[in-house]
């Protein structure tokens, strides 16, 4: 029995990073061997161990023979003659290929050590095309490893692409659709996993709503880099930068996603856009299953986002009806949120990235003002029912009056 460090644990350790899962393979082992040893099965599919006393995961060396589509569609070969290469083989990039054994000596059969330090995710043979998951997989890791000036070689691309032309990506569950969507909102350059699908001919099959985007145009006056898809990119971008918070991300993703629907006689104006995407986000959303939390946001945020912008020009009334809206009376967090997806909206534009966006704070200021209004002295002065609800907005309302009245002396227009 030998046991060896594999896969990301290994990557990062020579990259430097730190490790934030360890998982070994067992080669020349049974499953009987494993169980006498103290380790307990966890594996459905193939033989899968948890450490007795770490609970790292120990999988016994392995082969895999495509059966049917889908990622799923393996059969699994785990036997004491599996070599340490061959269980290497059937990983997606040569960067996860490499295994470590107690000694600290590398194993590294498919060059994986000179494609890191090339800074290419390249695939470790044909069979790669096998497994449609590994398009998502790979762009997961181009975005993680962005900021390092990690790209996809050019012939894994084609491999993607040959996936994409395929129909098996078709194939792929929501459920994992969107659990490598929410690992990518987590990286510090999301937008990549976004343009690396594209290039690959994958962002169709897998977010139409979202590549029916690039393209199309939108007024040079406010957005001077034009297309709506490369927008999007930008302000995604943007979003990543301003908070770590994936459910604002997401709702950035999908905040334009109504000017695909943007009838072609009014291009490159998109008014109303806002409402339209409305559906496109509630079918993507059911597509894959995503939560609800994550919905709501984002189809406040594309119902809102404008009215934000302009939050200088509207009236008192339209201002109340947006925190009802909202509801940020029960849900306050909310309007960070939608304050931080607006900010993104605004400097995700060519040229724009670095300017301000007082808009945020003036909202924080309208709301505090009048979720400030005490319902007590309503009660108490002998108002009823209906009643006390109309006055607490009249109070509501003075309360933005105020707010504006203030901000509008302090912020004259030149």
């Amino acid at each position: 029995m030998q046991i060896y460090l594999v896969g990301g644990a290994v990557r990062d350790q020579l990259l430097g990073l730190e490790i934030k899962d360890r998982d070994h393979v067992v080669v020349g082992a049974t499953e009987q061997q494993m169980l006498e040893l103290g380790y307990r099965q966890v594996g459905k599919d193939f033989p899968v161990f948890l450490h007795p006393k770490t609970q790292e995961e120990y999988a016994l060396a392995r082969t895999e023979r495509k059966t049917g589509r889908g990622y799923g569609g393996f059969s699994c070969y785990a036997s004491p003659d599996v070599t340490l290469e061959q269980d290497l083989l059937r990983r997606d990039l040569t960067i996860n290929a490499m295994a470590l054994d107690d000694d600290g000596h590398l194993y590294d059969p498919f060059n994986g050590e000179r494609d890191l330090q090339q800074k290419l995710l390249r695939h470790v043979s044909p069979a790669f095309i096998e497994d449609p998951l590994r398009v998502l997989r790979v762009a997961r890791f181009a975005a993680r490893y962005a900021p390092l000036g990690f790209k996809v070689a050019d012939e894994t691309l084609a491999l993607m692409q040959q996936i994409a032309a395929s129909g098996e990506l078709q194939a792929l569950t929501a459920e994992r659709v969107w659990q490598e969507l929410e690992k990518v909102l987590q990286c510090d350059e999301p937008q990549v996993f976004f343009e690396v699908l594209r290039a690959s001919q994958s962002l169709q099959p897998l977010m139409p709503e979202l590549d029916a985007l690039f393209g199309i145009p939108q007024p040079a006056k406010w957005h001077p880099e034009i297309d709506t898809g490369i927008h999007t990119m930008m302000a995604l971008k943007q979003a990543a930068r301003l908070t770590s918070d994936t459910q604002v991300r997401f709702a950035t993703l999908v905040h334009d996603l109504g000017k695909a629907l943007t009838p072609k006689e009014l291009l490159p104006k998109h008014h109303g856009h806002g409402q339209r995407g409305l559906v496109p986000i509630r079918q993507l959303c059911e597509r894959l299953r995503i939560p609800a939390e994550y919905r709501d946001l984002a189809l406040l945020a594309s119902d809102q986002h404008q009215n934000i912008h302009i939050l200088e020009e509207l009236r008192a009334e339209t201002i109340l009806k947006l925190f009802d809206k909202a509801d940020f009376w029960r849900k306050p967090a909310r309007l960070r949120q939608l304050a931080l997806i607006c900010q993104a909206d605004a400097t995700g534009r060519l040229g724009l990235e670095q300017q301000k966006y007082p808009q945020a704070q003036l909202l924080q200021q309208l709301f505090d003002a009048a979720v400030a209004v005490n319902v007590q002295p309503i009660i108490d002065a002998g108002y009823q029912g209906q009643a006390i609800r109309q006055q607490l907005n009249l109070q509501r309302l003075e309360q933005i009056r105020l707010v504006k009245e203030k901000h509008a002396k302090s912020n004259p227009i030149c």
